[in-house]
C-alpha cells in the first residue's frame, strides 16, 4: 500500500486541535476570503500562522483552500494569501480557478497545488493536463464508482484524493448554479445556500428529491489505499470539532484494520441525514441514496457530544523521544534527544559533588520522563552518571525543556514567492455574432441566414445538413465514457466538424486530442481575465464567459480570445448522476418529461442524456430587448433546450430584430451577479 493521508476539515482552531489529537495526517482550512466554505469561522493571518505551527509540531500538514473562482479585482488579495502561505510554511494550496492556478505556478513554483473537486476533472486526459498545468494532486468527484477510481489510480500521473465521509451534493462539484440563480449565493464563490436541502420534489417522489444522505466510505478505505488513493478527505469545515474528532478516529481505525462499531455509531449520531450512503462507490444509485436531516438525527447528536469531546480534550503524545544523558565529574552535564528522525542537544553546568544525598539514575529518569503536555512520549533513556554527584532538579528540567523545544520547532517549510503585477488589457471584440445551441437536432430551424454557428450534441452532427458552421457539444458528465467520447470526436472530425464546445477541462483535452478546435462552454466557469489567458495558453479557441458574471463584469474582462455571454435559454442549474425523477418513475415511464417542483409549485424541467441529468431553470434568460447592453462581446449564445422548431425560429428572429419577450423570463445574473 502507498503512504496514505487522512485529511481532516478545520473551520476553526478548535477543529484543528480535534483533527490533530484524533490522528489526522493533514488538515485543510481557509482564510477569511476566497474559499469554498465562507460560512465557517476560518482563519486570519495570525490564526493561520498559529495553526500551521501547531500542526507542524505534530508532523501534520496544512492544505490551504483557495478553491473558488476569483474576480479580476480579487487577484491582489489572492496573491497576498499565497505570499503569506509561502512565508508561514503551508504545505499545499487547493485551487479551482485556472487563472489563479497559473499565477500560483509562476509566483510560488515550490508550492504544491491540488486541483479542487470544483474543477470537475473526471478523466485520465484531464489528470494529464493538470500535471502539465503544475498540479501535484487532484481531488476526484464524489460521484465516481470503485472501478472508475481504480482505473484512474492505475494510470494517473499525479496523486489522487477522494472524499470518504461527509455531505454529498446532488450536483457534480463545480457544475451547480442553483444557489446562484435562486439567491445570488454562488457555490463557485463559497457562498452556497444549500437550496437542494429544501422541498424540491418530483411527482410521487420523496418530497426532497435533491437531498442525498451523507457519504461514508470509511469501511472501504484499506481497499481504496490498495487501489492507489493517497489521501482520504473528510468533508465538514462547517461542522463541530466533535464531528471532526469522530470522523478522523473512524478513518484512522479503518486504515489500521480496527473494527470499532462504537465510534461508527457515534459518528452517525453526531451528524447524518437518515444515515449514510455508499451508492456511487458501489454503483447502486437511486432512492436509497436520498435522505434528510430528521429530528431523531438532531436528538442523537446531543447525547454523544460530551463523549466525543474527550477524544481531543488533551494533547496527544504521538512521537517517541529517546534521551541520552551524561554527567561525568569535572565535565558539563549534557542531554541529547532524538525524535522523528531529528536530533537536539543541550549542555549544562559542571556537576557538584553531593553534600548529602547524591543524584541517582532513577531520579534523572523520572525528570526526563515528564514530557506530558507535548507531542512526545518517552522511549529509550540512556543515562551515564558518575557516583557521588548532585544535579539540581531544576537543571534537569531545564535541559529537558530545551531539547524538547528544539525538536518541536518545525523544519523549514518556507517556500519561494515572487510577486507579480497583473495588468489587464481591454478586449477588442469583432462583429457580434449569434451562436445557437440545440438540445435536439429536429428543432434546428430551416433558415440559417442569421445564425453564425449552431451547436448540436456530439454524435448528432450527421443529422444536420453539412456545413462549416456546425460544431458539436461534448457532455459535461464524462467519467468512464472518455474513450467512447474521444472516438465520437474523431468521427465528427472525419465528417468535417472543426470545433467542439466543452464545459470541463476533460472535454477540452479530448477535443484537442481528436484534432478539433476546443471552445470553452457552459461549466468552465471563466470568471476573470487570467482564466481567459490560461485557456488561451492551452490553445482554446472561443470562450463562453461564466453565467455568474454581470454584464459590466463580463465586458471588463481582458484577453484576446473571442468570448460571449449566455443571452438566451434555460440555464442548467445542476448536473447530476442521480436522476431525481427515478425516485418515482423509470426512464421508460418518464420519456424525457421529468420535472422538479418546488414548494411554491414552480417547475424545473429535467433533461436527461448520456447517463446524466441536468436540472434546468424554470424560465429562460431573455435579452433580445436589451441587445445594446451586451457590449464588448464577440458572440451571444442562444441556448435552446425544450423549445420546439417554431419557438426557436421565433426567438432567433427576436434577437435579430430586438424583439420583446414572450411569457415569463429572467435576466439571469447579468445584472444582479453573485456574492
Amino acid at each position: 500500500m502507498i503512504k496514505t493521508e487522512i485529511l481532516a476539515p478545520a473551520g476553526s482552531m478548535e477543529s484543528v486541535f480535534a483533527a490533530v489529537r484524533s490522528g489526522a495526517d493533514a488538515v485543510y482550512l481557509g482564510t477569511k476570503a476566497l474559499n469554498a466554505r465562507r460560512g465557517a469561522d476560518n482563519f486570519d493571518f495570525e490564526e493561520l500562522k498559529n495553526a500551521v505551527e501547531y500542526c507542524h509540531k505534530h508532523n501534520v500538514k496544512v492544505h490551504l483552500t483557495l478553491n473558488t473562482i476569483v474576480a479580476d479585482g480579487e487577484f491582489e488579495d489572492a496573491q497576498e494569501i499565497v505570499k503569506n502561505a509561502c512565508e508561514i510554511g503551508v504545505d499545499a494550496i487547493i485551487v479551482q480557478d485556472l487563472g489563479l492556478a497559473e499565477i500560483i505556478h509562476r509566483t510560488a513554483p515550490d508550492m504544491p497545488m491540488h486541483a479542487s473537486t470544483q474543477m470537475s476533472v473526471q478523466t485520465l486526459a484531464g489528470l494529464k493536463r493538470l500535471k502539465r498545468l503544475g498540479f501535484a494532486r487532484a481531488v476526484l468527484p464524489r460521484e465516481m464508482s470503485k472501478e472508475e477510481i481504480k482505473r484512474l489510480c492505475e494510470n494517473s500521473p499525479i496523486e489522487l484524493e477522494c472524499f470518504v465521509h461527509g455531505a454529498l451534493c446532488m450536483c457534480v462539484s463545480g457544475q451547480c448554479y442553483f444557489s446562484a440563480l435562486l439567491g445570488s449565493r454562488s457555490g463557485n464563490r463559497g457562498a452556497c445556500a444549500q437550496p437542494c436541502r429544501l422541498p424540491f420534489g418530483v411527482q410521487f417522489g420523496t418530497g426532497h428529491d435533491l437531498s442525498l444522505k451523507d457519504l461514508s466510505l470509511v469501511d472501504y478505505m484499506r481497499e481504496m489505499a490498495e487501489m492507489g488513493v493517497c489521501s482520504f478527505k473528510i468533508e465538514g469545515r462547517m461542522k463541530r470539532p466533535e464531528y471532526v474528532a469522530a470522523a478522523v478516529k473512524a478513518c484512522r481505525n479503518s486504515l489500521d484494520g480496527i473494527d470499532d462499531n462504537e465510534i461508527k455509531n457515534d459518528l452517525r449520531s453526531v451528524f447524518s441525514r437518515s444515515g449514510f450512503t455508499d451508492g456511487y462507490y458501489v454503483s447502486k444509485l437511486g432512492l436509497d441514496m436520498f435522505g434528510t436531516r430528521q429530528k431523531d438525527d438532531v436528538t442523537a447528536a446531543s447525547t454523544v457530544l460530551k463523549k466525543l469531546e474527550k477524544i481531543y480534550e488533551k494533547e496527544t503524545a504521538d512521537t517517541k523521544i529517546d534521551f541520552a544523558f551524561t554527567a561525568i565529574r569535572d565535565e558539563p552535564i549534557s542531554l541529547a534527544a532524538q525524535a522523528g528522525g531529528r536530533n537536539a542537544y543541550a549542555e549544562g553546568e559542571v556537576p557538584q559533588l553531593a553534600q548529602n544525598k547524591p543524584t541517582t539514575v532513577e531520579s534523572v529518569q523520572n525528570q526526563l520522563a515528564k514530557v506530558g503536555g507535548t507531542k512526545f512520549f518517552l522511549g529509550e533513556c540512556d543515562i551515564e552518571l558518575d557516583d557521588g554527584l548532585f544535579i539540581p532538579v531544576s537543571e534537569l528540567n531545564r535541559l529537558r525543556r530545551e531539547v524538547v523545544e528544539k525538536l518541536e520547532i518545525a523544519e523549514d517549510t518556507l517556500k519561494k514567492y515572487v510577486p507579480e503585477y497583473i495588468k489587464t488589457t481591454p478586449h477588442t471584440p469583432g462583429k457580434k455574432k449569434i451562436i445557437c445551441r440545440f438540445a435536439k437536432v429536429e428543432n434546428v430551424p430551416d433558415n440559417w441566414d442569421y445564425i453564425d454557428e449552431i451547436i448540436v450534441p456530439l454524435g448528432k452532427e450527421k443529422e444536420v445538413k453539412k456545413s462549416l458552421r456546425v460544431s458539436v457539444e461534448i457532455p459535461r458528465g464524462i467519467f468512464s465514457n472518455d474513450e467512447r467520447i474521444l472516438n465520437q470526436l474523431i468521427a465528427a472530425k472525419e465528417y468535417g466538424i472543426t470545433e467542439a464546445w466543452a464545459g470541463t477541462l476533460d472535454g477540452i483535452v479530448l477535443a484537442q486530442k481528436a484534432g478539433l478546435k476546443a471552445n470553452a462552454f457552459f461549466g468552465t466557469n471563466v470568471y476573470n481575465s487570467q482564466s481567459v489567458k490560461a485557456l488561451e495558453n492551452m490553445g482554446v479557441n472561443k470562450i463562453l464567459l461564466s453565467a455568474e458574471l454581470t454584464l459590466a463584469q463580463a465586458q471588463a474582462i481582458g484577453g484576446d480570445a473571442p468570448r460571449g455571454v449566455f443571452a438566451y435559454g434555460r440555464l442548467p442549474l445542476m448536473l447530476t448522476r442521480n436522476c431525481p425523477q427515478k425516485n418515482s418513475r423509470t426512464c421508460a415511464e418518464c420519456r424525457q418529461t421529468g420535472k422538479l417542483i418546488d414548494r411554491k409549485g414552480v417547475e424545473f424541467p429535467i433533461d436527461c442524456h448520456t447517463g446524466f441529468s441536468e436540472i434546468l431553470n424554470s424560465v429562460p434568460v431573455y435579452m433580445a430587448d436589451r441587445l445594446s447592453e451586451i457590449r464588448n462581446m464577440d458572440f451571444m449564445l442562444l441556448y435552446f433546450t425544450n423549445e420546439d422548431k417554431e419557438k426557436t425560429a421565433l426567438i432567433i428572429h427576436d434577437y435579430i430584430k430586438s424583439g420583446k419577450p414572450h411569457g415569463e423570463f429572467t435576466r439571469g445574473l447579468l445584472y444582479r451577479g453573485v456574492e
